[in-house]
């Protein structure tokens, strides 16, 4: 058996630099607040995601993950990224009744996005499923 040469140059090792997005400046918010957690996303008008983040994903844990601080530096976090790229406009999206719903809009706005619309697109059921059963404390 031969061996083979382990001392033959390697053949140089190319670059491929990754391609930058191209992000028009008009954009959607969608703020999903539940009771536990607060998810914001940041699209185009097409829907395509620019930007993302959650308060799970920021290093909140339990339920610290619904408090309104943990929504406010999830947004912040999305909106800095989205800026990166070149956004500046905002159509916000909100959905679901949690705590984390108007800190979330703030932070946007604090973060330097101009906010068009607040639209408020929380499921609303006509009689649909049976609901959980009322908590009693």
């Amino acid at each position: 058996m031969e061996k083979e040469d382990s001392n033959k140059p390697k053949p140089p090792v190319v670059k491929v630099s990754k391609k930058k997005k191209v992000v028009p400046e008009n954009g959607i918010a969608h703020i999903r607040a539940t009771f536990n957690n607060t998810i914001v996303s940041i699209t185009d008008t097409s829907g395509n995601v620019v930007a993302w983040s959650s308060a799970g994903a920021q290093g909140f844990k339990g339920s610290r993950k619904s408090t309104p601080f943990a929504a406010q530096v999830a947004a912040e976090k999305a909106a800095n990224k989205a800026l990166d790229f070149g956004m500046k406009k905002l159509e916000v999206h909100v959905k679901g009744p949690g705590s984390g719903r108007e800190s979330a809009i703030r932070s946007l706005q604090a973060a330097g996005m101009e906010i068009t619309v607040i639209r408020d697109k929380t499921p609303i059921p006509h009689n649909g499923c049976r609901p959980r059963k009322r908590r009693r404390v």
